[in-house]
């Protein structure tokens, strides 16, 4: 089932609407003089495919074909007094293409003439036109309005009126700027953000005039002023005459970058106006698919679960000898071992068991990681078990499986004797070597979270009977120096209601921050693990700085490799191991554990780091 509008602008998720209308039609042949608002009653079938073209491309949001359905636009047509009728079919068309597979936004443009002070018409007269082209989308059935297209904030405000005295539905408010990044009025988008927020629109945004790059500019000044979700529909560039034609040459790839930046700056609705196809929207919706889930996470608190009748959730230290020792407030050791590089496992199995010999008590068997291929992390750590005789961590990844997938590598793994687990929603392809490659996120690490705890108490995720429960050790990542800190800590919040029972952070380089951060998550009542990163180089560090999502590396910590870089190689992997036997040190009476990434599988990196402790 379809998510309602309002739904989609509660869920802090990033959203795909479709491309411009009239690009389209005249790409279909229609010529430029006919109203293309009345192509809705004359010629029905093309402008629904053009909305089932959006749709097949990914299309989340669609609006209708009623830019310009308003009585003034309408009446240099002689069809101002179908205004009702034109939108009223407009809407149904949409709505019957739709489905239930997106939502239908009811499009309102500005009416064409200048309203008080700019003008003659007065405000009442301009909210009595949008009252008569809202109307009519009302009836045909539209889930919400998108104003859209407005250089006079007052006119839009005239049209926020008259939708919000005939409705309550979501009502999204787009402002359009000049290469400025202001409105041909002299508004700033500044200026913008404060009214929109004031009249308590449901989404601000803007849309047309301008090309990704200015308008990315613009997005990144609302978003410091206002609290509203925010949407982005830029121009495919600015037009150029090519013959006596207007073309946009902004590609299909140069517009998703342009919206994974815009995204960056705040944007949670994008998609795209004069000059955008499907082909721009399919490669948005590419992007936007490779950077969360495609499912909302449905938080289900852990004292909302409960098993069946007659079983039992075995407690926390009985599931696991990682799980005896948080119980008990023992600090634990943990190495991750590197992915391997093609399948056989002498290698990871050698270096499981120089670090038992070591006294290290799990290893973390990696699964997928960078979105590169490797043995996959359920099968290695049974390996490793059965061979090397030490208990594991399996890192997995929701990248690339569906949630019967996920429940299947579960109960896999349960029967292998895996107990412990660290579920992450894992990087998107686009990271890794091969630059086809498609992702799946079904679910992210906060709904596997509460899957897993589902199965922990003998449920499946639709609170159906297992019969004996599974016994995982449950944990989470969180990153102590995400730069939204506020958006960490919600996630981290749901993740530990889900039922996480630890929690290993991004390898430290300030203690300060993770003390900050450890001060912050107090209230979970989580053990938490911190990671250690020895680094090995100098481009070690810059990589980790500069190309790893989620690392914060200060430049105090780079100029530390670049000084041991000058004396060479083995200077460098001696400060790296200075460094991360410092932030152990400096950590360990505030967490219960570190978790410690192994460059090139050097066991010996970790002896050292690990030395007197």
């Amino acid at each position: 089932m379809t998510a309602t509008l309002r739904e989609r602008i509660a869920d802090d998720r990033v959203h795909v609407m479709d491309g411009a209308m009239g690009t389209a039609l005249y790409a279909k042949g229609m010529f430029v003089n006919v109203c293309y608002d009345e192509l809705t009653l004359t010629q029905p079938d093309i402008v629904r495919s053009v909305h089932e073209m959006y749709l097949r491309a990914g299309a989340e949001l669609i609006e209708t074909n009623t830019f310009g359905a308003n009585p003034v636009k309408l009446s240099g047509y002689g069809l101002d007094e179908r205004t009702e009728e034109i939108n009223r079919a407009a809407a149904a068309l949409a709505r019957a293409a739709a489905g239930h597979r997106a939502n239908v936004l009811g499009s309102v443009g500005p009416l064409g003439i200048r309203i008080e002070p700019f003008g003659p018409t007065a405000r009442e007269e301009a909210v009595a036109f949008f009252t008569r082209q809202i109307h009519g989308l009302l009836e045909g059935g539209v889930d919400g309005i998108i104003l859209e297209t407005f250089s006079d904030l007052e006119e839009l405000h005239a049209a926020l009126t008259a939708a919000r005295s005939l409705s309550d539905l979501p009502v999204f408010a787009m402002m359009t700027v000049d290469e400025s990044g202001s409105t041909a009025y002299g508004t700033s988008a500044e200026k913008i953000a404060r009214s929109l927020t004031e009249w308590e629109v449901d989404v601000a945004g803007l849309n047309c005039s301008v090309g990704p790059a200015v308008m990315l500019d613009a997005i990144e000044r609302m978003a410091e002023l206002t609290d509203r979700p925010l949407a982005a529909m830029p121009n495919a560039g600015l037009p150029r005459l090519v013959g006596d034609r207007k073309i946009y040459l902004s590609s299909p790839e140069y517009m998703a970058n342009y919206a994974a930046r815009l995204i960056r700056a705040g944007a949670r609705f994008v998609g795209g106006c004069c000059g955008t196809t499907d082909e721009h929207i399919k490669k948005i919706r590419d992007l936007v698919a490779t950077t969360q889930p495609r499912q909302a996470t449905a938080v289900i608190a852990r004292a909302q679960v409960a098993p069946p009748p007659g079983i039992e959730a075995v407690s926390l230290a009985e599931r696991s000898g990682l799980g005896a020792k948080l119980a008990r407030g023992h600090f634990v050791t943990n190495v991750e071992l590197p992915p391997a590089k093609g399948w056989r496992p002498d290698v990871f199995v050698q270096q499981a068991q120089a670090l038992k010999e070591l006294g290290v008590d799990t290893v973390s068997v990696l699964d997928g990681a960078r979105a590169r291929s490797s043995v996959a992390a359920i099968p290695a750590a049974t390996v490793i078990e059965h061979s090397a005789g030490i208990e594991t961590i399996v890192h997995y990844t929701c990248r690339d499986r569906n949630m019967l997938g996920m429940i299947s590598d579960m109960l896999g793994a349960a029967a292998a004797g895996l107990r412990n687990l660290l579920l992450v929603t894992g990087d998107p392809p686009r990271l890794g070597p091969y630059p086809d490659a498609t992702a799946v996120f079904d679910i992210d690490s906060i709904g596997l979270t509460n899957v897993v705890y589902r199965l922990n108490h003998g449920l499946d995720p639709g609170g159906n009977p297992l019969g004996d429960p599974t016994r995982f050790v449950i944990g989470v990542a969180a990153n102590q120096s995400a730069v939204d800190v506020d958006r960490e800590l919600k996630r981290l919040y749901w993740k530990a209601d889900a039922g996480a029972d630890f929690i290993v952070t991004q390898p430290v380089f300030e203690p300060r921050a993770l003390e900050e951060f450890l001060r912050r998550i107090e209230e979970f009542r989580l053990p938490v693990i911190a990671g250690l990163w020895p680094l090995t180089s100098l481009r070690n560090a810059e990589f980790l700085a500069n190309e790893v999502p989620g690392q914060h590396v200060p430049s105090s910590v780079i100029g530390r490799m670049r000084r041991a870089q000058e004396r060479g190689a083995d200077a460098a992997i001696a400060e790296g191991v200075a460094i991360a036997r410092e932030m152990l040190r400096a950590v360990r009476a505030a967490v219960q554990g570190v978790h410690l990434s192994l460059p090139r599988g050097r066991t010996d990196v970790a002896k050292q780091v690990f030395a007197d402790e």
